[in-house]
């Protein structure tokens, strides 16, 4: 293993020790299934518009 590697590796384990255990994480998860649920949001309120459009369209034959 080059030493770059395993420095990188070493790096890793830190910041995910630090995201875990450190000051904020709470924050930092509540942020992320925040996050998690405006994308769902997002992507379900697109959805729903693309198939309404694509309804409007078909019917207005």
């Amino acid at each position: 293993m080059d030493i770059k590697e395993e420095f990188d590796a070493r790096i890793q384990r830190l910041e995910s020790f630090i995201e875990d255990k450190g000051l904020g994480s709470k924050q930092l998860k509540k942020a992320k299934r925040i996050q998690k649920k405006v994308n769902a949001t997002i992507f379900l309120g697109g959805l729903i518009t693309v198939a309404g459009i694509a309804i409007w369209a078909l019917s207005k034959d």
